[in-house]
């Protein structure tokens, strides 16, 4: 596995048109139990929105989203700021966003990637601000949701695509970006490679409805590889924190288990889990 340098590439798409595709996005509204599906790609995908969450009756925090368009599959998880002013709406927007971008054949680069946030920020600004604080609403509590729509509507992010080698690509490709601390592993022959992400995950950086990109620039990792099978590539939100210290597959079953949460009660902290193999 050869890793180049995130730059900018002129190439055609081949999409494998005669392929069926695939798509997934979660519903804020539920849950969705350990699925997947196989299609040159094998996904497994689940989520579920917290305990208090499920209580109140309100959209999870997370959007989790992937396309599978022959040879190539597109994916982003994203985890809202709670403490931000709708989290679940700017998960939403930046995710559902990404993921149009990603499938389109865009030229991927930190270059494109940021120009691509900023037109999102100045999109998101707009739709947000149609969200309006009830007049009925305790005025404390009023003054306080307020403050919070200046500030804007804040989201962690995953993104990214992978391109099986085909007649106009040799080799095949993956490319990476992400800001926030949720968790991106990469495994070839269940040996994790993930030291190569670097230390560069941390709760500060996110994105922004007003400010977009906020504690640093997107983090982004790209590389070739030749063989065409024994990778894996894992993404989880930290409601599911406690799959940190595996390092092996774990069964439907046992996954189901984590995001039931049974022995607390439900999850403490909405979770998106996805896991791409190839």
């Amino acid at each position: 596995m050869r890793c180049l340098n995130a730059g900018h590439e002129s190439r055609e798409y081949d999409r494998l048109k005669s392929s069926p595709s695939y798509f997934y996005e979660s519903k804020q509204s539920g849950e969705q139990p350990i699925s997947s599906v196989h299609q040159g790609f094998k996904c497994r995908y689940a989520y579920g929105r917290a305990a208090e969450t499920v209580m109140q009756s309100e959209k999870g925090q997370d959007y989790m989203g992937f396309a599978v368009d022959g040879g190539i599959c597109s994916f982003v998880l994203c985890d809202g700021v709670g403490l931000s002013y709708r989290g679940d709406f700017a998960s939403k927007f930046l995710g559902s966003n990404l993921l149009a971008w990603l499938r389109q054949g865009n030229e991927l680069s930190a270059h494109h990637l940021e120009h691509k946030l900023h037109e999102l920020t100045v999109a998101s600004t707009q739709e947000a601000d149609l969200y309006r604080v009830e007049d009925n609403t305790p005025q404390l509590l009023k003054e306080v949701l307020l403050e919070k729509q200046r500030l804007g509507s804040e989201s962690m992010y995953i993104c990214g695509r992978i391109e099986l080698p085909n007649r106009f690509q040799r080799k095949g490709k993956l490319w990476l970006a992400w800001q926030g601390d949720s968790r991106l592993r990469l495994f070839h022959d269940h040996k994790e490679l993930s030291h190569r992400f670097g230390d560069h995950f941390r709760t500060a950086e996110r994105w922004s409805t007003r400010n977009g990109s906020v504690g640093g620039k997107p983090h982004v990792y790209q590389c070739r590889f030749d063989n065409l099978s024994g990778y894996r590539l894992l993404m989880y939100s930290d409601g599911l924190n406690d799959l940190d210290p595996i390092s092996q597959i774990v069964p439907d079953d046992e996954v189901q288990v984590l995001m039931n949460a049974l022995h607390t009660g439900g999850l403490e902290d909405d979770a998106s889990f996805l896991e791409i193999m190839w």
